[in-house]
């Protein structure tokens, strides 16, 4: 048995979720998979992956042994990379974890400049709008914005959200438009439930703090700009959510003359993970890009 060959096809398995799938992605049958699997679990003496008709789940062991393969294919991969160039290759593959407004808007867009400059990366872009555990969906970085609770993880501050308040024309053509934060506590507010304290808004470094409330609340950015341009309320959002809507007129900043404080954007990783040399590529770039967009640089 090919060690290395046996571990890709147990990767594989783990992260496309069927042996079929696997199957067809390499060209055999899916019994030649399995039988490859289980040939892996004899020689290492104990169950990597517990089967059903419906699912596939790993074993406690098999988890470990899964995010070690990860590591050990990463090292072969820039090893043979370091060997033909003479320096550790930006090569293997790259899982990234981000919410789904963020990550639409703001990752992927910006991915096909960055395999331009690093073709021989491959990229799995996951996306989700509750923070995964990193090591046991096999995480290499995810991005976070706001404070961060989990003080293990290796994480670099890469930009910032700068945040608005916001309505549609349609709104404020039938309730007037605040003139001051307080007057929110008579406005309907579309409150964003995914930050702590998301029913107190704060202006000007903590002048003002002023509770609101509505008839609708969500944990997506995007269904949030949805009802903000359907005329339903009053947010409190990331300008890069509405910057064409703004230059459209499609919605108006209101309570411009006050300040919100920014949420810092970190990309994380798993603090028992190398940091490769593909992690490192893709941090500085999203750096280097952020660095250029007004609604995100860090200054």
């Amino acid at each position: 048995m090919d060690t290395l060959e046996a571990m890709t096809v147990f990767v594989r398995v783990v992260e496309r979720g069927s042996f079929s799938a696997v199957a067809r992605e390499l060209g055999t049958t899916q019994p030649t998979v399995s039988k490859q699997i289980s040939a892996l679990e004899q020689r290492l003496g104990g169950r990597l992956i517990a089967r059903s008709t419906r699912q596939l789940s790993l074993t406690d062991e098999g988890q470990r042994y899964y995010q070690q393969c990860r590591e050990i294919l990463a090292a072969v991969d820039n090893a043979e990379h370091s060997f033909q160039t003479g320096r550790e290759g930006v090569a293997g593959p790259l899982r990234i974890a981000s919410s789904v407004s963020f990550g639409r808007l703001q990752i992927a867009p910006r991915l096909h400049r960055f395999l331009q400059r690093y073709p021989d990366v491959t990229i799995d872009l996951q996306l989700s709008d509750q923070n995964v555990d990193l090591v046991s969906e096999g995480v290499d970085v995810a991005l976070r914005i706001g404070d961060l609770k989990d003080s293990s993880l290796i994480a670099r501050q890469i930009g910032l959200t700068r945040r608005l308040t916001v309505a549609s024309p349609a709104y404020l053509k039938h309730y007037h438009a605040p003139q001051s934060p307080d007057d929110l506590t008579r406005h309907n507010c579309i409150l964003f439930n995914l930050l702590e304290q998301f029913d107190t808004w704060t202006f000007n470094a903590g002048q003002y703090q002023v509770q609101v409330s509505g008839n609708v609340r969500s944990n997506n950015s995007e269904a949030i700009r949805q009802m903000v341009l359907s005329g339903l309320g009053i947010s409190l959002s990331p300008s890069w959510l509405y910057r064409d809507d703004i230059e459209a007129g499609r919605v108006i900043r209101v309570l411009e003359d006050y300040t919100h404080s920014s949420l810092p954007i970190h990309a994380v990783s798993p603090a028992n993970r190398r940091q490769s040399a593909r992690i490192r590529a893709f941090v500085d770039f999203l750096v280097e890009a952020f660095a250029a967009d007004e609604d995100l640089a860090l200054v």
